[in-house]
Protein backbone atom coordinates (compact mmCIF):
# COMPACT_ATOMS: atom_id res chain seq x y z
CA UNK A 1 0.00 0.00 0.00
CA UNK A 2 3.00 2.45 0.92
CA UNK A 3 4.54 2.42 -2.84
CA UNK A 4 0.57 2.59 -4.41
CA UNK A 5 0.19 5.91 -2.26
CA UNK A 6 3.68 6.83 -3.02
CA UNK A 7 3.24 6.45 -6.61
CA UNK A 8 -0.39 8.25 -6.96
CA UNK A 9 1.37 11.72 -5.00
CA UNK A 10 3.26 12.14 -8.69
CA UNK A 11 -0.62 12.49 -10.26
CA UNK A 12 -2.19 14.39 -7.64
CA UNK A 13 -1.90 18.97 -7.70
CA UNK A 14 1.16 20.39 -7.20
CA UNK A 15 0.07 21.51 -3.73
CA UNK A 16 -0.73 18.57 -2.20
CA UNK A 17 2.15 16.38 -3.25
CA UNK A 18 4.31 17.34 -0.50
CA UNK A 19 1.21 16.02 1.94
CA UNK A 20 0.60 12.66 0.15
CA UNK A 21 4.00 12.08 -0.33
CA UNK A 22 4.72 12.19 3.27
CA UNK A 23 2.00 10.18 4.24
CA UNK A 24 3.20 7.66 2.00
CA UNK A 25 6.47 7.05 3.33
CA UNK A 26 4.72 7.13 6.82
CA UNK A 27 2.61 4.18 5.84
CA UNK A 28 6.48 2.29 3.92
CA UNK A 29 7.79 3.06 6.71
CA UNK A 30 5.07 1.74 9.47
CA UNK A 31 6.93 -1.42 11.62
CA UNK A 32 4.83 -4.72 11.12
CA UNK A 33 2.73 -5.09 14.29
CA UNK A 34 3.58 -9.11 16.18
CA UNK A 35 -0.01 -10.41 15.26
CA UNK A 36 0.39 -9.78 11.05
CA UNK A 37 4.26 -11.15 11.46
CA UNK A 38 2.30 -14.36 12.91
CA UNK A 39 -0.52 -14.21 10.50
CA UNK A 40 2.32 -14.52 7.77
CA UNK A 41 3.96 -17.43 9.35
CA UNK A 42 1.19 -19.26 9.73
CA UNK A 43 0.66 -18.35 6.00
CA UNK A 44 4.46 -19.45 5.26
CA UNK A 45 3.95 -22.55 7.13
CA UNK A 46 0.77 -24.27 5.27
CA UNK A 47 -2.24 -22.05 6.30
CA UNK A 48 -4.58 -23.46 7.79
CA UNK A 49 -3.31 -27.30 7.04
CA UNK A 50 -0.47 -26.15 9.17
CA UNK A 51 -2.34 -24.57 12.17
CA UNK A 52 -4.88 -27.45 12.82
CA UNK A 53 -3.15 -30.67 11.74
CA UNK A 54 -5.15 -33.85 13.04
CA UNK A 55 -1.52 -35.61 13.37
CA UNK A 56 1.76 -35.83 12.17
CA UNK A 57 4.06 -38.68 11.90
CA UNK A 58 7.84 -38.04 11.63
CA UNK A 59 11.16 -40.26 11.26
CA UNK A 60 14.84 -39.25 10.80
CA UNK A 61 17.70 -39.15 12.80
CA UNK A 62 19.49 -37.26 15.86
CA UNK A 63 22.58 -36.86 17.95
CA UNK A 64 22.99 -36.20 21.31
CA UNK A 65 24.94 -34.45 23.77
CA UNK A 66 23.71 -35.54 27.36
CA UNK A 67 26.45 -34.31 29.60
CA UNK A 68 26.71 -30.91 26.99
CA UNK A 69 29.87 -32.27 25.77
CA UNK A 70 31.24 -33.87 22.57
CA UNK A 71 32.83 -36.58 24.25
CA UNK A 72 29.71 -37.91 25.56
CA UNK A 73 27.98 -37.59 22.00
CA UNK A 74 25.50 -40.35 20.98
CA UNK A 75 24.17 -40.99 17.46
CA UNK A 76 20.30 -42.16 17.70
CA UNK A 77 19.95 -43.35 13.27
CA UNK A 78 16.31 -44.47 13.93
CA UNK A 79 14.74 -41.50 15.42
CA UNK A 80 10.82 -41.60 15.26
CA UNK A 81 7.82 -39.33 16.61
CA UNK A 82 3.88 -39.30 16.43
CA UNK A 83 1.88 -36.47 17.49
CA UNK A 84 -1.84 -35.98 17.51
CA UNK A 85 -2.73 -32.28 18.04
CA UNK A 86 -5.36 -30.90 20.11
CA UNK A 87 -8.26 -28.49 18.71
CA UNK A 88 -7.09 -25.71 21.23
CA UNK A 89 -4.08 -25.16 23.44
CA UNK A 90 -4.04 -22.04 25.76
CA UNK A 91 -0.86 -23.58 27.72
CA UNK A 92 2.48 -23.71 25.94
CA UNK A 93 4.59 -25.52 28.58
CA UNK A 94 2.07 -27.98 29.37
CA UNK A 95 1.69 -31.34 27.76
CA UNK A 96 -1.20 -31.82 25.13
CA UNK A 97 -2.58 -33.95 23.16
CA UNK A 98 -0.71 -37.54 22.16
CA UNK A 99 2.73 -37.57 22.37
CA UNK A 100 5.53 -40.51 21.41
CA UNK A 101 9.02 -40.38 20.76
CA UNK A 102 11.19 -43.67 20.17
CA UNK A 103 15.16 -43.49 19.92
CA UNK A 104 16.90 -46.54 19.13
CA UNK A 105 20.50 -46.77 18.59
CA UNK A 106 22.64 -48.56 15.73
CA UNK A 107 22.08 -52.23 17.27
CA UNK A 108 18.26 -51.76 17.39
CA UNK A 109 18.27 -51.15 21.18
CA UNK A 110 16.42 -48.64 22.70
CA UNK A 111 17.87 -45.28 23.82
CA UNK A 112 14.88 -43.61 25.17
CA UNK A 113 11.23 -44.08 24.74
CA UNK A 114 9.02 -40.81 26.03
CA UNK A 115 4.55 -40.94 25.91
CA UNK A 116 2.02 -38.92 26.75
CA UNK A 117 -2.02 -40.05 25.94
CA UNK A 118 -3.67 -37.27 26.99
CA UNK A 119 -3.78 -38.31 30.55
CA UNK A 120 -0.89 -40.57 31.39
CA UNK A 121 2.96 -40.16 30.53
CA UNK A 122 5.72 -42.78 29.95
CA UNK A 123 9.08 -43.77 29.00
CA UNK A 124 10.90 -46.70 28.22
CA UNK A 125 9.92 -48.19 31.50
CA UNK A 126 6.26 -47.23 31.81
CA UNK A 127 4.29 -45.00 33.66
CA UNK A 128 6.40 -42.35 35.23
CA UNK A 129 5.05 -39.91 38.15
CA UNK A 130 3.05 -36.86 37.86
CA UNK A 131 5.67 -34.24 39.01
CA UNK A 132 8.18 -35.89 37.28
CA UNK A 133 6.44 -36.13 34.36
CA UNK A 134 4.86 -32.28 34.25
CA UNK A 135 8.59 -31.25 34.67
CA UNK A 136 9.84 -32.94 31.56
CA UNK A 137 7.13 -31.81 29.25
CA UNK A 138 7.48 -28.48 30.38
CA UNK A 139 10.97 -28.29 28.96
CA UNK A 140 9.98 -29.72 25.72
CA UNK A 141 6.12 -28.29 25.07
CA UNK A 142 6.36 -24.72 23.34
CA UNK A 143 6.73 -24.92 19.44
CA UNK A 144 2.78 -25.64 18.96
CA UNK A 145 1.27 -23.41 20.79
CA UNK A 146 2.14 -20.11 17.82
CA UNK A 147 -0.41 -22.41 15.91
CA UNK A 148 -3.00 -20.80 18.18
CA UNK A 149 -1.42 -17.17 19.24
CA UNK A 150 -4.24 -15.35 17.18
CA UNK A 151 -6.78 -16.96 19.28
CA UNK A 152 -8.71 -15.26 22.26
CA UNK A 153 -7.20 -14.75 25.39
CA UNK A 154 -3.75 -14.36 23.78
CA UNK A 155 -1.49 -11.33 23.51
CA UNK A 156 1.52 -10.66 21.66
CA UNK A 157 4.60 -8.47 21.57
CA UNK A 158 7.22 -7.56 19.03
CA UNK A 159 10.52 -7.59 20.39
CA UNK A 160 13.74 -6.52 18.75
CA UNK A 161 14.73 -8.33 15.62
CA UNK A 162 17.77 -10.29 15.75
CA UNK A 163 19.38 -12.99 13.48
CA UNK A 164 19.14 -16.43 13.57
CA UNK A 165 22.18 -18.61 11.21
CA UNK A 166 22.80 -15.23 9.92
CA UNK A 167 19.59 -15.15 8.66
CA UNK A 168 17.76 -11.85 9.94
CA UNK A 169 14.17 -12.40 11.88
CA UNK A 170 11.27 -10.36 13.66
CA UNK A 171 11.28 -11.72 17.25
CA UNK A 172 7.38 -12.00 18.65
CA UNK A 173 6.53 -12.99 22.35
CA UNK A 174 3.85 -15.10 22.70
CA UNK A 175 1.54 -14.68 26.02
CA UNK A 176 -0.79 -17.62 26.59
CA UNK A 177 -3.69 -17.65 28.60
CA UNK A 178 -1.94 -20.15 31.23
CA UNK A 179 0.37 -17.29 32.07
CA UNK A 180 3.18 -19.15 29.77
CA UNK A 181 5.45 -17.01 27.72
CA UNK A 182 7.30 -17.89 24.60
CA UNK A 183 9.39 -16.61 22.14
CA UNK A 184 9.35 -16.80 17.99
CA UNK A 185 12.10 -16.04 16.04
CA UNK A 186 10.45 -15.52 12.42
CA UNK A 187 12.37 -14.51 8.86
CA UNK A 188 11.94 -11.33 7.62
CA UNK A 189 12.06 -12.46 3.93
CA UNK A 190 9.89 -15.62 3.57
CA UNK A 191 8.17 -15.53 7.56
CA UNK A 192 9.69 -19.01 8.37
CA UNK A 193 9.90 -19.61 11.81
CA UNK A 194 13.66 -20.15 12.59
CA UNK A 195 14.00 -19.68 16.35
CA UNK A 196 12.06 -20.65 19.46
CA UNK A 197 12.88 -19.18 23.58
CA UNK A 198 11.64 -19.86 26.89
CA UNK A 199 12.06 -20.27 30.44
CA UNK A 200 12.20 -24.05 31.78
CA UNK A 201 13.30 -25.34 35.09
CA UNK A 202 16.05 -26.91 33.16
CA UNK A 203 17.44 -23.27 32.42
CA UNK A 204 17.22 -21.18 29.10
CA UNK A 205 15.82 -23.21 26.10
CA UNK A 206 16.24 -22.35 22.49
CA UNK A 207 15.31 -24.29 19.12
CA UNK A 208 16.77 -23.37 16.01
CA UNK A 209 14.85 -24.41 12.70
CA UNK A 210 15.98 -25.04 9.14
CA UNK A 211 16.19 -26.97 6.07
CA UNK A 212 12.56 -26.56 5.34
CA UNK A 213 11.27 -28.77 2.80
CA UNK A 214 7.60 -29.85 1.91
CA UNK A 215 5.78 -33.43 0.32
CA UNK A 216 4.74 -33.10 -3.30
CA UNK A 217 1.33 -31.38 -3.30
CA UNK A 218 1.31 -30.82 -0.04
CA UNK A 219 1.19 -26.59 1.78
CA UNK A 220 1.78 -28.00 5.05
CA UNK A 221 5.89 -26.81 6.22
CA UNK A 222 8.46 -29.19 8.22
CA UNK A 223 11.64 -28.08 9.54
CA UNK A 224 14.30 -30.80 8.01
CA UNK A 225 17.06 -29.93 11.06
CA UNK A 226 16.26 -29.07 14.27
CA UNK A 227 18.52 -28.11 17.23
CA UNK A 228 17.95 -27.88 20.67
CA UNK A 229 19.75 -25.45 23.32
CA UNK A 230 19.94 -25.33 27.28
CA UNK A 231 21.40 -22.12 28.73
CA UNK A 232 23.26 -21.65 25.17
CA UNK A 233 24.76 -25.20 25.13
CA UNK A 234 23.76 -27.92 22.64
CA UNK A 235 21.80 -30.56 24.05
CA UNK A 236 20.64 -32.60 20.75
CA UNK A 237 20.17 -32.18 16.77
CA UNK A 238 17.70 -33.80 15.02
CA UNK A 239 17.08 -34.27 11.15
CA UNK A 240 13.61 -34.97 10.20
CA UNK A 241 13.73 -36.92 6.70
CA UNK A 242 10.66 -37.45 5.76
CA UNK A 243 6.58 -36.76 7.67
CA UNK A 244 3.14 -38.06 6.87
CA UNK A 245 0.09 -35.70 8.13
CA UNK A 246 -3.20 -36.62 8.80
CA UNK A 247 -2.98 -40.32 9.80
CA UNK A 248 -5.42 -42.15 11.85
CA UNK A 249 -2.84 -43.19 14.52
CA UNK A 250 -4.74 -45.01 17.54
CA UNK A 251 -3.97 -43.76 21.48
CA UNK A 252 -2.81 -47.27 21.90
CA UNK A 253 0.48 -45.94 20.24
CA UNK A 254 0.83 -44.13 22.63
CA UNK A 255 1.07 -45.77 25.76
CA UNK A 256 4.14 -47.62 26.59
CA UNK A 257 3.97 -50.95 28.98
CA UNK A 258 6.47 -51.23 31.41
Amino acid sequence: MGFMMGRRSVLVGLAATPLVAASGAAAQDEPLTAAEIVRRAHAAAGGPDWMRPRSLTLTGRGTFWPQGTEAGRIDVPDYCMWRVYPAVSTEAHAANGWVRIDAKLADGSTYFQAAYDGETSYNQNGPIPGAQASREWSENFGFGIIRFALDDGFTLDRLPDDAADGRPMHVVRVNDPGGGRTLFGIATDDYAILWLGFETPRGWHERRYSDFYRNPGASFTQPGRVRLYYDGVKQNEIFWTAYALNEDLPRSLFQIAG
